[in-house]
């Protein structure tokens, strides 16, 4: 299910959730008291009725002579707006309001002033905004409050005092804010000249009341689409509930106002604006209050989350708080850097990240977070290979790979952060070193910038400050020194890599790479359908020249693996077979390689696609997973004495098929073994979940007792989980062991005891389990 909007409901004791998804239902969560909410809250009931995705939903307790009654209102795009009653255990659909061809984007509960009886309001894309007065148990269409010129977005009420207000937002740029308000006794009209607001007038039966609702204030301020508009949460005090006069409000124009009436004229003006400056964000989606009202946190188009708090000293000064942040689409790969210091990503949503310990001054509290956005892409990221410490290769549905190598302003920054020397980072800095990195117009590449592209330059006269080439400058890097992970538009604009060198020669999207050990050969392949485009390309890491192509496979290859030892280069393939190439002496052009081993039709254990592979730390066996729900290891490839016509009949199936219950999208082994000397492998699933389990070999033959299942993940195993949850919800893409030991102590004081293995999945997640490997 994807959630598209939740509200807690307005209760002293907040007990329940109800939600809505693109799965056409409402699922009622209820907190059973004990614990915390993301351990112990449990599903409840789910409300099925709309047969389009939930878009709005919202929820009032309703006072009943004999009990408390929530009362539940949802919108989807199936043009219906659904009553819902949830009474102790039973919960049904009340009344279906219908919109014919039209739809609702955003609903809202509340009750009319000085009764309990409910009012509802619609917002949707006729531009007017629908009042329902519940009437004999039916809500009944009382008002239609026209104004806005384009779709409304979000509308939401509030209660201050005897009054009730009502808050829309559209995308005409415009806040309407609407005052209802009890209808005192009509005297006689006297003739005079005074200004009156016009008045929408109605009247309940049930309690023969006159209610009056007025517009009390249009808002415009914002340059784009308005989103959301909220009001600031209320408060208890004095015996009372207390609402105050604040609406915050977010739009595409890349701002989120805060607004506030005038304490003199009771004019609304804009209090506080802040947002994203530059980047190629599209604004933001939605924005809250903190409960007191001293925080403000919004979401980007693309899922990025801002925070800005207010300062004590300057009630009307908001700074950029440090904020959580990560991909918002499928992550396709995950690496470790060599010395396990960071980790790094690459997604489908175009972007390459990294992401590092923050390690606070004078606290222990260490918390992993985005420090870095080297690559910003034009395309869907596939897959990326570490060359060394501070460099890498990606590689995205285009036909180039591409390196970058980190500035000297992110490796300062990185220290900053994390809290390890720059001494100890071996990072050899020279004058010729580029600051950071930018994105030229329209262009794909990063240009590095130098100290002194940075100059500014000064604007002689008016008429050379007209140029466009003066009033859109090509560099937008600016070097800032960094303490603590930077905010989203820090991250858009400032932390790219400089890109250092193009590899072509595929002829279709890149699909993956790898880096030998040594860092001195990458093996990358390229989406496949014939023998010639599925060859692997081997390139040298200091001529980036091509140093060979080995063709074998008849369609793609999905992952390559070098063994430690580097004398041996693994490749499996949607053709369901795997191959192995050895390394022969170098020549004066580089290394070569020569296949030494394969399956085939009739060797072949896999009868689906293999998706992953890896090796074991001491190169002599090998691991493939695959679609067929089947995971194999084989070997040994003992290259002493050997020729590649020998290897060829003693690489063969080592252990036991292992039954993964699910399709394998990922296999990893770690390089530390158990105190019993028993291999550890992770297993990823396209249900999302990851086994671990371990084997030795027992003998010459496979036998029975080789595998041993130690562990499903689950919370008790999770260290530190970007959008913590127990297992990816969507398939694994990937998964890496940390292999270095040596410096884990600035972060984790049992280093020797715990292993670290790093996950990524379809469901936009970037993990980090610790595993005990004792107890495995």
């Amino acid at each position: 299910m994807a959630p598209k909007e939740f509200n807690t409901l307005n209760s002293a004791v907040e007990t329940q959730l109800i939600s809505g998804g693109s799965d056409k239902q409402l699922i009622l969560w209820e907190w059973n008291g004990m614990g915390t909410w993301n351990i112990q809250l449990a599903k409840s009931i789910p409300l099925k009725g709309h047969t389009e995705a939930v878009c709005a939903v919202d929820a009032v307790y309703q006072s009943d002579e004999s009990d408390l009654n929530l009362l539940v209102a949802s919108a989807a795009s199936d043009s219906t707006v659904r009553i819902w009653s949830w009474q102790g255990s039973e919960v049904k659909c009340l009344q279906i309001l219908q919109f014919g061809n039209g739809f609702v984007m955003d609903v809202c509960l509340s009750f009319l002033p000085g009764s309990n009886v409910p009012i509802l309001a619609c917002g949707g894309d006729d531009c007017k905004i629908n009042l329902f007065i519940q009437q004999d148990g039916q809500f009944q269409k009382t008002l239609i409050l026209p104004g806005h010129e384009d779709c409304i977005r979000s509308i939401e009420w509030a209660v201050c005092g005897e009054d009730l207000f009502l808050a829309s937002c559209a995308q005409d740029c415009l806040i309407r804010i609407w005052k209802v308000c009890t209808k005192l006794k009509q005297f006689p009209e006297t003739e005079d000249d005074s200004i009156r607001l016009k008045e929408n007038v109605f009247t309940v039966k049930d309690t023969v009341t006159t209610y009056a609702i007025t517009l009390e204030s249009v808002l415009a301020g914002h340059e784009n689409w308005v989103y959301a508009v909220h009001w600031q949460p209320s408060f208890f005090k004095d015996g009372s509930m207390q609402q105050p006069m604040r609406i915050l409000s977010a739009s595409m124009d890349k701002t989120v106002i805060l607004w506030a009436p005038d304490e003199e004229s009771g004019v609304w003006l804009e209090e506080v604006r802040v947002g994203e400056v530059g980047g190629n964000t599209l604004g933001f989606f939605d924005c809250q209050f903190s409960p007191d009202g001293s925080m403000i946190v919004a979401h980007a188009f693309h899922g990025a989350l801002h925070l800005w708090k207010q300062t004590a000293v300057n009630k009307k000064e908001w700074t950029p708080e440090v904020m959580i942040s990560g991909h918002f689409n499928s992550v396709e790969d995950v690496k470790w850097d060599p010395e396990g210091e960071f980790i790094i990503s690459v997604g489908s949503d175009q972007t390459t990240r990294l992401f590092a310990p923050w390690k606070r001054k004078h606290e222990t509290e260490v918390t992993w977070h985005e420090i870095a956005r080297p690559q910003v892409h034009g395309y869907d990221m596939r897959c990326l290979a570490m060359i060394g410490r501070f460099q890498f290769v990606s590689g995205a549905d285009e036909k180039v790979l591409r390196v970058f190598r980190a500035p000297k302003n992110f490796v300062e920054n990185f220290s900053n952060i994390t809290g390890i020397p720059m001494g100890k980072l071996r990072y050899h800095q020279s004058p010729g070193l580029p600051e950071g990195a930018t994105v030229p117009a329209l262009g794909l590449s990063n240009k590095a910038v130098f100290e002194g592209d940075m100059a500014i330059q000064p604007v002689e006269d008016e008429e050379t400050f007209n140029t466009i080439s003066n009033q859109y400058p090509e560099i937008h890097f600016q070097p800032l020194i960094l303490t603590e992970p930077p905010p989203e538009d820090h991250l858009l604009q400032h932390t790219l890599w400089p890109e250092i060198q193009k590899l072509y020669g595929h002829g279709y999207e890149i699909f993956c790479v790898a880096c030998n050990n040594s860092n001195t050969v990458i093996a990358s392949a390229c989406k496949a359908s014939k023998k010639e485009h599925a060859a692997i390309i081997l390139w040298s890491t200091t001529s980036w020249k091509k140093l060979q192509s080995l063709s074998f496979h008849n369609l793609t290859v999905t992952q390559l693996a070098f063994s430690p030892n580097d004398k041996l280069l693994l490749a499996v393939s949607r053709d369901r077979n795997w191959s192995l190439w050895k390394k022969q002496d170098s020549s004066e052009s580089g290394p070569v390689f020569c296949c030494c081993a394969y399956t085939d039709k009739t060797t072949a254990v896999h009868n689906r696609i293999i998706w992953s592979c890896d090796w074991t730390p001491d190169s002599k066996y090998f691991i493939t997973g695959s679609r067929d729900k089947k995971v194999v290891i084989w070997g040994q490839c003992d290259l002493s004495g050997t020729t590649e016509w020998n290897m060829l009949d003693s690489v063969k199936p080592c252990s036991t098929v292992l039954d993964a219950g699910d399709s394998v999208t990922a296999v990893s082994i770690s390089h530390v073994l158990t105190p019993d000397g028993r291999y550890i492998v992770a297993v990823g699933l396209e249900c999302g979940k990851i086994n671990l389990h371990t084997w030795k070999q027992s003998g010459q033959e496979p036998a029975l007792a080789d595998w041993t299942k130690c562990v499903e993940m689950d919370n008790s195993y999770v260290w530190i989980s970007f959008y913590c949850s127990q297992s990816h919800a969507l398939a694994v893409k990937r998964l890496c062991w940390r292999h270095h030991e040596g410096r884990a102590g600035h972060y984790d004081q049992n280093s020797s005891k715990w292993l670290q293995l790093a996950s990524c999945g379809a469901d936009h997640c970037v993990k980090i389990f610790n595993v005990n490997k004792f107890a495995l």
